[in-house]
């Protein structure tokens, strides 16, 4: 059963890293018009998700991830990535590729959201993968 809060919720599934964050809470509430971003933080995450193999990371990301979804109702989510990530420090080709496989490890998960990948450049802009 999906319980509401009061507003709309949008996540991110976002680095830890406190450059990304303001930047993707701005975008989504703009694109989205939502009220509240719900942010769920791992260094790199787009790596863990693309992964798919720490499953204790992955139980975490998914457990966070189903509060926001059914008892906040976001029905957007994003995988975020950003240039000079300390927590994935690989090339932007490579972490795009990541973003892409991290999508489809999280659509795999069934939730009722769409989900789209972000990827944050070297001037802390937005832009969808």
């Amino acid at each position: 059963m999906i319980t509401i809060s009061h507003g709309t919720f949008a996540t991110a599934i976002n680095c830890m890293d406190g450059r990304a964050q303001l930047p993707v809470i701005a975008y989504l509430k703009s694109k989205y018009g939502v009220d509240y971003v719900d942010a769920i933080t791992e260094p790199g995450p787009n790596r863990i998700l693309a992964g798919n193999r720490d499953q204790i990371d992955l139980d975490s990301i998914r457990r966070r991830l189903e509060i926001s979804v059914m008892k906040h109702g976001s029905k957007h989510v994003v995988i975020v990535g950003h240039h000079d990530c300390a927590g994935n420090p690989v090339d932007k080709e490579t972490q795009l590729s990541q973003i892409a496989a991290a999508v489809e490890t999280v659509k795999s998960w069934g939730f009722p959201c769409e989900i789209t990948g972000l990827w944050v450049d070297e001037q802390w802009k937005v832009h969808e993968v």
